[in-house]
C-alpha cells in the first residue's frame, strides 16, 4: 500500500470533518495545509487536498499551485466542499476556475458540506447577505441549485456532511493504487 497524506483547509470544520474520516478509512497522515511543509508532503505517493469553496476558489489549492514543480509525478486528488447540492455546471466552473494549465488533470470530487451563520465571519454573513437579496430579486422557478440552496440555508442551520459523500473519492484511490 502506498503511503497517502490528507492535507486540508477548513475554515468553518465541514473539511476537517470529511479529511478526519478519509484518513481514518485510507489509514493515512492528515495535516492542515497551514502546517505543511512542502518537504513532507513530497514524501507521500498521494496527496489528497480538501478545501472549501469560497467563490468557485476552492481553498488550499494555491498550496498545489505553489508547489507543484515539486509535487510532479505523485498521485493528486482533491475533494471542495460546498453548502450546495452538487451541480455538474457548477462543478465545471470550479474546476476551470482552479485546475487551470499544470493542474487541469487533477481529479476533482466534491461533498456536501454545512452551513451555520452563527459561526460565520462578519465578512461572510454579510457577503452572504448580499448575494441572497440579488438571488431574491430572481424568479424562484430558475434558481440554480446553488440559488435556491442560498434561500432556504439563510437563517438556518444545516449539516449536510456524510462520509457516504466519500465513497466515489475513496473508491477513485483505491482502484488507482
Amino acid at each position: 500500500m502506498e503511503n497517502i497524506v490528507v492535507l486540508y483547509q477548513s475554515k468553518y470544520g465541514a473539511t476537517k470533518k470529511y479529511a478526519e474520516w478519509l484518513a481514518e478509512e485510507l489509514s493515512s497522515d492528515i495535516i492542515e495545509t497551514k502546517q505543511a511543509d512542502i518537504e513532507q508532503v513530497a514524501k507521500y505517493d498521494t496527496i489528497i487536498l480538501g478545501g472549501g469553496i469560497y467563490a468557485t476558489g476552492i481553498a488550499g489549492v494555491s498550496f498545489l499551485r505553489k508547489h507543484y514543480e515539486k509535487l510532479k509525478g505523485k498521485r493528486i486528488v482533491v475533494f471542495a466542499v460546498g453548502a450546495s447540492p452538487y451541480d455538474e455546471k457548477a462543478m465545471i466552473a470550479i474546476k476551470e476556475r482552479n485546475f487551470k494549465e499544470k493542474l487541469n488533470e487533477i481529479p476533482c470530487f466534491y461533498c456536501r458540506g454545512a452551513w451555520n451563520e452563527k459561526s460565520m465571519s462578519w465578512k461572510d454573513k454579510t457577503l452572504c447577505n448580499i448575494l441572497k437579496k440579488a438571488v431574491a430579486k430572481k424568479d424562484p422557478n430558475k434558481y440554480e441549485p446553488w440559488e435556491a440552496a442560498l434561500m432556504q440555508a439563510i437563517g438556518s442551520n444545516f449539516d449536510w456532511t456524510n462520509k457516504e459523500n466519500l465513497k466515489p473519492l475513496i473508491e477513485f484511490i483505491q482502484t488507482k493504487l
